[in-house]
């Protein structure tokens, strides 16, 4: 039996433990939304909630610890000016944990973590997609529409020449009419 057995082990040895839930907790801060399993999920929760803690503190002895377990600068930027000023008034619960269902490949459990408050992001960035979508969508249609337009006026070469060919075989049985006449 596994009495007061604290932790996730995740099928893994120490160190690939502690460097998969380093990755995630930075992914997570660097994207505010990340997909995975069930119970790697519920396993990075309290480094996340940790994390936060120390962006919300904000001095420089918080920012070296965070340093120290975040795998990039950018993430310590970010934590530290834009994540821990939103959660300034929470006292914990800063992340969402939404079940998804089974992968199909190996049936394994997955789910969304999110941070709370990051619904706007997530807006901003579909309507940023939707709109380099339509952009694309347009400069393709006009590209279509170019060739269209050039296909019209110019000839390929090979459709040119016999083009050619059959306006000469026209034009001499045209004559042959005439002079049979």
């Amino acid at each position: 039996m596994r009495h007061k057995v604290a932790g996730w082990k995740l099928g893994r040895n120490t160190a690939h433990r502690r460097s998969l839930l380093r990755n995630l907790v930075t992914s997570l801060i660097l994207e505010e939304r990340i997909e995975t399993t069930l119970p790697k999920a519920k396993a990075m929760r309290p480094q996340v909630e940790k994390m936060i803690t120390l962006g919300k503190r904000g001095d420089l002895a918080a920012r070296r610890q965070a340093l120290a377990y975040l795998m990039t600068g950018a993430a310590v930027d970010k934590l530290f000016d834009t994540i821990g000023p939103r959660f300034g008034d929470r006292q914990g619960g800063y992340l969402r944990i939404v079940h998804l269902g089974w992968r199909k490949g190996d049936g394994a459990d997955t789910a969304f973590v999110e941070l709370l408050g990051s619904e706007k992001l997530q807006e901003e960035k579909r309507e940023k997609r939707a709109e380099i979508r339509s952009k694309r969508a347009e400069e393709a249609k006009r590209a279509m529409d170019e060739a269209e337009a050039q296909g019209g006026v110019e000839h390929p070469t090979g459709d040119h020449a016999e083009g050619e060919d059959k306006d000469r075989d026209k034009d001499k049985d045209k004559d042959k009419d005439k002079s049979e006449k």
